[in-house]
């Protein structure tokens, strides 16, 4: 969503942004000021904890983070808001403000009843409550996506002036929130002879965008969809070990269109074996342009 924000004023738009949790230091880290609404963690909660956790925290926190921002988008009170949050969206219908969502989230990629429904209702409500629902996703038009989505192309932060590393990166290690033995991974890369440089750990130094390190690595090893995403853009071939459900249904649909760029693999083994042969590079354009203009072009 920073590179929507920063594309957004390369088009001469004025933004503010609003967030709070683990992206709020990041986006600090990039010299803007950010609104911390109550931080709400459904995944953790439930896929960590229990739906007990669920119903005594995440539930509390999600109608208290709806009103830091209604509260929010009232002193602010913007020409739209653009977000891939849903508690945003709700806090756009309670305010009136003009609603763009921007998320890749679909009711597809969960195995179980109560995260299906849940996001199923998500998929529906942002549909019907949003001027549209933009989709950037690195594959095709799918069966699993909500219908009536507009599908845009992958979406990554790529900020002028960035600087690139000093040297080349042969294996780009980026765990996620959830993520678990990447250490173990890196680990077992680098006793396989593999130059390796693992994100967040001891040796790292934050930057404002991954994207260069990225375009600068022989082959990048994620979970998350937004570094999937930046390897789309920066046209660096990836290999992909999910650990979320969410991660899991976006590797479904990875392997059934067969996105070039990308191989999705289940155990430290495996990723370690398709480092050593990894697929041929993908190739996509950065959609926060489209974004940009997809919305402005409404708003005129």
């Amino acid at each position: 969503m920073l590179a929507v924000a920063q594309a957004f004023e390369d088009a001469g738009a004025e933004v503010v942004l609003a967030g709070g949790g683990p992206g709020s230091r990041f986006i600090e880290h990039n010299g803007y000021e950010v609104f911390r609404a109550a931080p709400v963690d459904y995944i953790g909660d439930y896929q960590q904890g229990s739906l007990y956790r669920v119903l005594t925290r995440s539930l509390p926190y999600s109608a208290k983070r709806v009103v830091d921002l209604v509260r929010w988008l009232r002193r602010e009170d913007p020409a739209a808001l653009v977000t891939d949050d849903m508690f945003g969206a709700m806090a756009a219908s309670l305010t009136g403000t003009p609603l763009y969502v921007v998320t890749h989230n679909a009711a597809s990629f969960y195995d179980a009843a109560v995260e299906q429904v849940f996001t199923w209702l998500l998929n529906r409500y942002q549909l019907r409550t949003a001027e549209s629902f933009l989709y950037p996703a690195v594959w095709p038009p799918d069966e699993g996506d909500p219908p009536g989505v507009t599908h845009v192309p992958p979406i990554a932060l790529d900020p002028e002036g960035c600087p690139p590393p000093e040297n080349d990166i042969e294996v780009l290690v980026v765990p996620s929130v959830y993520s678990t033995n990447f250490d173990v991974l890196a680990e077992t890369l680098r006793t396989e002879g593999h130059d390796v440089t693992l994100v967040g750990d001891d040796r790292w130094e934050a930057v404002p965008a991954l994207l260069p390190w990225i375009r600068a690595a022989d082959v990048v090893v994620c979970s998350g969809y937004s570094t999937v995403m930046e390897a789309a853009v920066g046209g660096t071939s990836c290999v992909v070990y999910p650990f979320t459900d969410e991660q899991h249904g976006v590797t479904r649909v990875l392997e059934r269109r067969g996105v070039r760029g990308f191989q999705v693999e289940h155990s430290v083994a495996h990723v370690a074996r398709a480092v050593r042969h990894p697929p041929e590079n993908p190739g996509h354009e950065n959609g926060v342009e489209r974004i940009a203009d997809h919305v402005l072009a409404d708003l005129t």
